[in-house]
């Protein structure tokens, strides 16, 4: 396992803003996940799994541990009977697109994820009607702190909306995910519709989708709109006039002025409406 230090991990998120890491680890084999945990339990590090970096902000000031990125040794997409085995480290849109080709339906609402297996198991990621607690059967377990290694049912992962109980030194190693068999035409025609839409009503650049979760009964895009959010700006931070879900990050921008953004606009969504949004980011390196 090659170990790098201050590695910046800004550009290994869909943000691209944020410090870097004390120490840096691209795991690309079985006895890789044994080595950092080793390096963890000498060092008492913590931890950050990265994944695909679709849902994390990264504090400018960094993180002071040790970052993961599984590499493609761990993106593996294996059609079995009935379900498909999927390494943590496999892109969404590419299984959605893989298992659609097959002839497997029920993920195609994936391609719309721009995470990895293992990000989407730990956040029950999902979208256009679907999640992936709708089709999780299990998913193996390293643990980065311990070193336990297993297999754990979908029904013992506490999976709710935008939460399992994946820890945040636990590694999803490989996922097991029901299919369907169907027609590979109507497949890509689904996920036709779904990136056509996405590309329709939410913005690119750099952000990192929907920034709150929602409230149950209503949207918090609808909420911040309505709190006359939409297109605000902070710094280097601007909340889209696409989708008020979003905020982007200016190129070369500051971590630090996305947080101060989403705090401004909770602040005014509660005073708009009485209702306190939840962060669906993972905020790191952040004061508590």
């Amino acid at each position: 396992m090659n170990l790098e230090e201050h590695v910046p991990l800004g550009p290994l998120t869909t943000y691209r803003v944020g410090g870097a890491a004390a120490l840096f680890a691209r795991l690309e084999h079985e006895d890789d996940l044994r080595a950092a945990s080793a390096v963890v339990e000498a060092r008492d590090l913590p931890v950050l799994i990265v994944g695909k970096g679709s849902n994390l902000l990264v504090a400018d000031a960094g993180f002071p541990g040790l970052a993961v990125v599984l590499g493609d040794g761990f993106a593996t997409v294996d059609l079995e009977d009935g379900f498909v085995r999927a390494g943590g480290a496999t892109p969404l849109p590419v299984l959605a697109r893989r298992t659609a080709a097959a002839g497997r339906r029920g993920l195609e609402w994936a391609v719309g994820v721009p995470g990895s297996v293992g990000g989407a198991v730990r956040m029950n990621a999902g979208g256009h009607g679907s999640d992936i607690a709708a089709h999780l059967l299990r998913v193996r377990v390293f643990d980065l702190a311990t070193g336990d290694d297993g297999v754990v049912e979908a029904a013992d992962l506490a999976l709710g909306y935008r939460r399992s109980s994946i820890g945040p030194t636990q590694v999803v190693v490989w996922a097991d995910l029901a299919t369907s068999e169907g027609d590979p035409d109507a497949a890509a025609a689904a996920i036709a519709e779904i990136v056509a839409w996405r590309r329709e009503n939410q913005p690119g650049g750099q952000n990192a989708g929907s920034v709150f979760t929602n409230p149950e009964g209503d949207s918090a895009g609808r909420l911040v709109e309505a709190a006359g959010c939409k297109g605000l700006r902070l710094g280097t931070a601007e909340v889209s006039t696409k989708h008020a879900n979003f905020i982007q990050a200016d190129p070369g921008g500051s971590a630090d002025d996305v947080l101060a953004l989403i705090h401004e606009v909770r602040r005014r969504v509660r005073e708009a409406s009485g209702i306190e949004l939840q962060p669906e980011l993972r905020l790191v390196g952040f004061p508590a």
